[in-house]
């Protein structure tokens, strides 16, 4: 007899990168079933604006999650306020594309400080509170790509491998502790950081909803390998068992080596101008609570957006 869905009512749960994309997404299906969801992001003015339009009482916080005192402040607010945390979701990610040899150290460092060091980060944190208490609930974001490379996202494609390593880890180590992980493994998503792919007739992008629909039935059942659409993890699976020379032939034929490098440039202009102006600002922190949106553009250095 399968066992009744855990309700989510009530649960005090912390997203990072969570003001729009996957995050947002995930915080609306959260609220609806009753969770206290703190919104965690590097823009503060978004985050803010987020929750107001969310409603659900949830609360919105600054976060820069490649700094552990950063993480640990947004995590101490939110436990302030909802009550001792539930559920972290590492959400917070970012996804320049191109070619490896033409890529900055720059930005490959600015990829493995929040894909990676960001989840470690706040996997730490979440779980020096959820191992006294015997329960919590560690939910990563990483990607198909963390199970599969693609040409074009060498640098994202070993970080997003790196979060499926570190939740399969983490998986073992914590068995018997009463804590779940949860690994979320979605295609491409339709949000900005997903815009210009080259998808294909085999390769279809999903919507944010659908990937904050499996988040909320991995935290329901405990599930650990999450992947969107379900489909996925069959696909995967079967390209194990194939040879190499053949599962060269059919990526090939599928046309799934040009996803992440056949991309249409103008479609991804707005996302690579602000990834690229990201790296020469610099500013202060803003304050750890979200100020009210006055409708001006915040400076900042970084952006922790959703993850594919």
């Amino acid at each position: 007899m399968a066992k009744a869905p855990r309700s989510l009512a009530g649960m005090a749960v912390a997203i990072t990168g969570g003001a729009r994309g996957i995050g947002r997404a995930t915080a609306a299906a959260l609220i609806a079933q009753g969770a206290r969801v703190a919104i965690g992001d590097i823009e503060a003015s978004l985050a803010q604006r987020t929750v107001d339009e969310l409603g659900g009482g949830a609360i919105g916080l600054y976060v820069d999650v490649t700094d552990r005192a950063s993480f640990a402040a947004f995590l101490d607010e939110a436990e302030d306020r909802l009550g001792p945390l539930d559920v972290l979701i590492n959400n917070a990610g970012v996804m320049p594309l191109g070619p490896f040899v033409s890529e900055t150290d720059a930005i490959a460092q600015r990829i493995i400080d929040i894909n990676v060091h960001g989840v470690i980060n706040g996997s730490k944190l979440a779980l020096e509170r959820f191992l006294p208490r015997r329960r919590g609930h560690l939910v990563q974001l990483a990607s198909a790509t963390g199970k599969i490379g693609f040409s074009g996202a060498v640098t994202y494609c070993a970080s997003k491998h790196a979060v499926v390593g570190l939740s399969e880890a983490l998986r073992h180590e914590l068995r018997g502790t009463g804590i779940d992980v949860s690994v979320v493994m979605p295609t491409a998503v339709n949000t900005e950081l997903g815009s210009g792919l080259g998808i294909t007739r085999a390769f279809k992008a999903v919507e944010p909803e659908e990937v904050a629909d499996a988040i909320i039935e991995a935290l329901q059942t405990g599930r650990y390998e999450v992947y969107v659409p379900k489909s996925l993890g069959a696909t995967i699976r079967a390209g194990v068992l194939m040879p190499r020379r053949a599962l060269d032939a059919v990526e090939r034929l599928l046309k799934s080596d040009q996803i992440l490098s056949h991309l249409d440039v103008q479609a991804r202009a707005a996302y690579d101008a602000r990834l690229a102006g990201m790296g020469s600002r610099t500013a202060p922190a803003p304050p750890l609570v979200a100020p009210a949106d006055t409708g001006a553009t915040e400076p900042t250095p970084e952006r922790a957006t959703e993850a594919v």
